[in-house]
């Protein structure tokens, strides 16, 4: 006899970091969603680096933690997987939804959304799926999801940039790759201000590029 798979409804809570202070002073908001293996706290150092006064950092928590070794020392978390991933999509947006309800983001500031590696796909699908308008959208050494289309980006303003960034050594990325992401980034967002940005070097956050995006 096979096994039934049901499904149920229960509360759950997660976590999210941030760095430095939402004041008067913060010109920049950066919402930022880390990579497979992060957690959300040690994601956060690539970006201490940036002026505190003007740049205000929220890093969301991707909610499946895993050891990253066999040690069972370090803890790392994922996004999402191949597993159910419409219903787990659809779990991670409503968590997002609550970390920016809580946040309260004043509207006179740039809002900046930045994906690095399997965080690229979260910050796309979210900014698709909830319409949200923003100043600047940053990939960094992520892939875009398939199933979005140039249709889920036609509300963004023409003057939002878009950036693409990745290493001309990246072990994720081959010639054949980096043709379909760079056609598939003009297909979405070229009617944006969308800039292609290589960097020497291999599946890295780039913390020297970060500075000069704002």
């Amino acid at each position: 006899m096979k096994p039934t798979e049901k499904e149920i409804n229960y509360k759950t809570s997660n976590s999210y970091s941030t760095l430095n202070t939402l004041s008067a002073t913060t010109k920049n908001v950066w919402f930022v969603c880390h990579g497979m293996g992060y957690l959300s706290r040690y994601f956060l150092k690539y970006f201490a680096d940036l002026n505190p006064e003007k740049n205000y950092f929220i890093a969301p928590q991707a909610q499946s933690k895993y050891y990253v070794s066999s040690r069972l020392k370090h803890v790392g978390a994922s996004w999402l997987t191949k597993e159910n991933t419409i219903k787990e999509t659809e779990n991670v947006m409503r968590y997002v939804d609550a970390v920016f309800e809580a946040e309260q983001i004043p509207e006179q500031v740039n809002l900046i959304m930045l994906g690095y590696s399997q965080g690229v796909s979260v910050a796309l699908r979210y900014i698709a799926k909830r319409q949200l308008k923003c100043s600047q959208i940053v990939m960094m050494s992520g892939g875009i999801p398939k199933e979005l289309t140039a249709a889920d980006f036609e509300f963004l303003n023409p003057l939002t940039k878009v950036s693409l960034i990745y290493g001309t050594k990246d072990e994720y990325l081959d010639e054949d790759r980096l043709s379909i992401e760079k056609n598939r980034a003009f297909e979405l967002f070229g009617h944006c201000e969308l800039q292609i940005i290589p960097f020497e070097g291999g599946h890295v956050v780039h913390k020297s590029l970060l500075d000069a995006l704002v």
